[in-house]
């Protein structure tokens, strides 16, 4: 698997931007997802042009990720026991969705037990579990909202805009942050340097 850098320029793993999400994830994405809502004239990502005489387009590879992450969420919606539909779908179960993803982190995010704890560069490996980068959450996230929205999803009852999952996001930035001694904070541009008027005498 290749290594990507979270929002901190940190070397990490886990849920990226790349096109091979679902394959590193080991979710099988065999059947695109039900159309959303359940409405017949609701669409998929995953169907093709209507009309046969228009050329295919070419998808950007933000556009094809967001595709894989569509199509794997409602591979799991399907897998959930109970299964679920989308439209029964809240905020509390795409939290459910990215825990479940947990289990493939890559990032090592260290316990405030261990002797490596708030330490960028860790001298020595230990039994801290693996985790998702918050950075790699993050960006699902936002693939996914916008996924939702794309496929008829009312955006006043996006289960990916849900106030718990902002919070849940919010907290495992910071929560990491302190693990591994990193900062997730933007970094502010310096405004250019304005001359001041000479004072009159």
């Amino acid at each position: 698997m290749d290594h990507r850098t979270d929002k901190s320029g940190d070397k990490v793993e886990g849920v990226n931007s790349s096109p091979t999400m679902i394959r590193d994830l080991n979710i099988a994405a065999v059947a695109p997802p039900p159309p959303l809502l359940g409405s017949p004239s609701a669409t998929t990502l995953t169907s093709p042009p209507s009309s046969s005489s228009s050329s295919p387009t070419t998808l950007s590879r933000y556009e094809n990720q967001k595709r894989r992450d569509w199509i794997s969420f409602g591979q799991y919606l399907r897998n959930h026991r109970p299964p679920l539909s989308l439209a029964h779908c809240s905020g509390a179960h795409v939290l459910e969705f990215l825990r479940y993803l947990d289990q493939f982190g890559k990032t090592k995010v260290h316990t405030q037990g261990c002797p490596f704890f708030g330490q960028p560069n860790p001298p020595a490996p230990c039994p801290c579990p693996l985790r998702q980068a918050w950075g790699s959450l993050d960006a699902l996230i936002g693939r996914l909202r916008a996924a939702y929205e794309e496929n008829g999803g009312n955006p006043e009852t996006n289960p990916f805009g849900a106030r718990a999952v902002r919070i849940f996001l919010r907290e495992v930035r910071d929560s990491q942050a302190k693990a591994r001694g990193i900062s997730y904070e933007k970094r502010k541009r310096k405004k250019p340097d304005q001359q001041r008027p000479k004072p009159t005498t």
